[in-house]
């Protein structure tokens, strides 16, 4: 596995932790519809929770939720729809990003809620 790959899982094992911690049940990991992929899938109280993990080495191009384009958001907006779908979810849904920052051992986990909203 090529070194930014062992990079992401670890940030999503990561961010796993972290929602964990804070009362979050995980559903899914790594969820797949055709080409698009949701990092974490996971509910809090009535909300379903539609998670990107983004880990980073160095914040030196700017902070890891930046990273989170339009159009990876629309893959996400995609693949969620079909999740709900598929398993009949009749809740809220929100998207967060969870940031993942390593500094040489060290590291900070950072959530963003309502990173963004689908378009209609």
């Amino acid at each position: 596995m090529s070194d930014h790959n062992e990079l992401g899982k670890k940030g999503e094992e990561l961010a796993e932790k972290f929602l964990r911690n804070n009362g979050y049940e995980i559903i899914e990991r790594n969820w797949r519809f055709g080409k698009d992929e949701i990092d974490i899938i996971a509910m809090e109280k009535d909300f379903l929770v539609v998670v990107e993990v983004k880990t980073r080495r160095s914040n030196y191009f700017g902070e890891p939720e930046e990273n989170v384009t339009r159009t990876k958001q629309r893959f996400l907006i995609r693949a969620a729809n079909a999740y709900i779908t598929k398993k009949d979810i009749d809740l809220e849904t929100r998207f967060d990003i969870v940031s993942v920052l390593f500094s040489g051992s060290n590291y900070t986990v950072k959530q963003i809620k309502d990173a963004f909203y689908p378009i209609v």
